[in-house]
């Protein structure tokens, strides 16, 4: 038997079904073959390509900047190095919002050009439509509540969302919507513990949180924080299980001594 018919591939009846036993769902963002061979590798269950690719891969200040064809490109690369867990793959700004058709058209691009096995829109009530289209076709939706990094220059800032009552109110409601609508999952970005817990157990769909609390059916970080590549950025919630940073600049710094000492290549490097 072959090592590759040995991998039980995660799809989204899994993780419903983890929901369910009550398996807490891990999903991390990777966004080329490597970072994604290894986060596969490291027993995730879910792989995000993130609009974040705009702030992590190409330096933007927000996510709005990348387009269809980069989020494709970035998915490709993905898709090439994963062999169990689900890949799910956002929809960038722009591509989704003004009207269903372009939306539909949006998603099957992802999932054929791209090759993922869901996307992911952020938004609810507002959006209803598009989801509804996307759905329709046979295309897993995951959906994102809370704070929409895509919406950030409506709110003018990354603090924490849905603190008022009517703010958290919509947000249930629209969990509940999004849960009709056929979507298999919902990200809760930076929302109270106390409403992210309500929410979770107001539907019967997973919720990953990321600044959500640990009452989310699952939790997703950026790899890139999560690993400590990123040295500005710290928030409340993020752990990082490594600083990649100061071990990769420590190695470039060795790296650049020992060519300049003449240290590398040594005879053994050398044909």
């Amino acid at each position: 038997m072959s090592v590759h018919s040995e991998i039980k591939k995660i799809t989204t009846e899994t993780l419903r079904k983890m929901k369910f036993d009550k398996e807490k769902i891990t999903m991390l963002t990777a966004y080329d073959f490597t970072t994604a061979k290894m986060v596969d590798a490291g027993g995730v269950d879910s792989i995000l390509i993130g609009d974040s690719a705009a702030n992590v891969m190409a330096g933007f200040e927000t996510t709005l900047p990348i387009t269809l064809d980069q989020m494709i490109y970035h998915t490709q690369c993905v898709v090439r190095g994963v062999e169990r867990a689900l890949v799910v793959a956002d929809l960038p700004f722009g591509t989704y919002q003004s009207n269903p058709e372009k939306a539909l058209e949006s998603a099957v691009r992802m999932m054929k050009e791209g090759g993922a096995h869901a996307i992911k829109i952020e938004g609810g009530k507002e959006i209803e439509e598009s989801i509804r289209k996307i759905v329709n076709a046979g295309i897993p939706v995951c959906g994102h509540l809370g704070l929409t990094p895509q919406s950030i220059y409506q709110f003018g800032t990354y603090k924490v969302r849905a603190k008022e009552d009517a703010e958290a109110e919509k947000l249930i409601s629209d969990c509940k919507l999004l849960e009709e609508l056929g979507c298999f999952a919902i990200v809760l970005e930076k929302i109270p513990a106390s409403l992210a817990k309500r929410a979770s157990e107001s539907i019967s769909i997973p919720t990953i949180g990321i600044g959500a609390g640990q009452d989310c059916d699952g939790q997703v970080l950026v790899y890139h924080d999560m690993v400590g590549m990123n040295q500005g950025f710290s928030p409340k919630f993020l752990r990082r299980y490594l600083d990649l940073y100061s071990e990769i600049t420590g190695a470039v710094s060795q790296y650049v001594k020992d060519v300049k000492s003449a240290d590398f290549p040594n005879d053994k490097e050398s044909y």
